[in-house]
């Protein structure tokens, strides 16, 4: 992969993680670098879904912006599912 297209992934899985957490309710204690991982590991899961779907095998990559945004939707749902909502009493 080129610096081009790797530069592209991070700005897709950027953008992908911002649109995720502005989706999904719930607390979510997530800083830009947390936001950044969310979206790439969003846009991977997104895609090797699709692609499992569409073509029959399953391929891990990077690629079109909706898979990338569903997919960050998805494992931001699943974060929060999994942490829940509990507030740290703080004294």
């Amino acid at each position: 992969m080129s610096l081009g297209g790797i530069l592209l992934t991070i700005v897709i899985g950027f953008i992908a993680g911002l649109i995720a957490r502005a989706v999904v309710p719930g607390k979510q204690d997530l800083g830009l670098v947390a936001t950044l991982v969310l979206g790439l590991i969003g846009s991977v899961i997104g895609n090797a879904i699709y692609n499992l779907v569409a073509n029959g095998n399953l391929e891990f990559r990077p690629g079109g912006w909706w898979a990338s945004i569903l997919g960050a939707i998805l494992v931001l749902a699943v974060y929060v599912f999994a942490t829940g909502n509990k507030r740290r009493v703080t004294r």
